[in-house]
C-alpha cells in the first residue's frame, strides 16, 4: 500500500472532532478538487505492508485511527485486511471517502465519512453512495459559497440518508454565511470549521 503519512495529532473535523487520533494518509487520488488541501498526496507516497502500518501505529499509542488521503479507497483488498486488523486489535477507525468508491465491506470495521464533492471542487461524487451511510456514518460537504449550500440542500433533499451530515467551510470561505445559510434553511446539518487548523496543528 502507498502511504503518504502517518502521524499523530487532533481530530480536526467529522463525528471524532477534537479527539487525539493516529492518522494514516494514503497517497493517491482519483480525483483533483480546485481546493484540496493535501495536494502532494495525490502521488508518490512510500510503500509499506499491512504489518509496517500497524506497527508504526501501535508505536504512536492512542486507540482511535483515522484512515484518509488521497483516496484511502483505492488501496483496495489490502486495506480492507489493514482495517479488519485495527478492528479486531479495537481501534476505534474512521474512513475519510470522496464517495466514488463502493464502502458496505468497510462499515462493519470503521464509520464511514463521504466527502460528497460540491460545484467548487471541480468534481463529483457517486450521490447513490449515500443510501449506504447508516447511524453511525457521515456526509460532509465541503462548501465554498452559496451555490455550494443549495447544491449540499438539494442534495439533501434528494438523497436522504442516516448519516449525521456536516457544512464544512473551504478554507478562505465566509463561515458566517454558510451559518446563516443552515439558519435560514434550517437544515439538519451542523456547521463544522477544520479546528486543527485554527488551532494550527497537522
Amino acid at each position: 500500500m502507498k502511504v503518504d503519512e502517518i502521524f499523530r495529532s487532533i481530530q480536526g473535523e467529522g463525528l471524532n472532532q477534537g479527539r487525539p487520533c493516529t492518522f494514516v494518509r494514503f497517497a493517491g487520488c482519483n480525483l483533483d478538487c480546485s481546493w484540496c488541501d493535501t495536494r502532494r498526496a495525490r502521488s508518490g507516497g512510500e510503500e509499506m505492508d499491512r504489518d509496517a502500518i500497524l506497527a508504526r501505529v501501535r508505536e504512536m499509542g492512542g486507540r482511535y485511527v483515522c484512515i484518509t488521503g488521497g483516496e484511502p479507497l483505492l488501496q483496495g483488498l489490502p486495506l480492507l485486511s489493514l482495517v479488519r486488523d485495527l478492528f479486531s486489535a479495537g481501534y476505534l477507525i474512521d474512513i475519510e471517502t470522496n464517495g466514488t468508491i463502493e464502502f458496505s465491506g468497510y462499515q462493519p470495521y470503521a464509520s464511514i465519512c463521504m466527502d460528497v464533492k460540491c460545484p467548487s471542487s471541480g468534481e463529483g461524487s457517486d450521490l447513490s453512495l449515500l443510501t449506504l451511510l447508516s447511524d453511525r456514518d457521515a456526509a460532509k460537504f465541503v462548501v465554498a459559497d452559496r451555490a455550494d449550500c443549495e447544491y449540499a440542500a438539494r442534495v439533501m433533499q434528494t438523497h436522504p440518508h442516516r448519516g449525521q451530515v456536516f457544512f464544512s467551510p473551504v478554507e478562505g470561505a465566509d463561515p458566517l454565511e454558510i451559518a446563516r445559510f443552515l439558519i435560514r434553511e434550517d437544515l439538519p446539518a451542523r456547521l463544522q470549521l477544520q479546528i486543527h487548523k485554527v488551532i494550527g496543528v497537522n
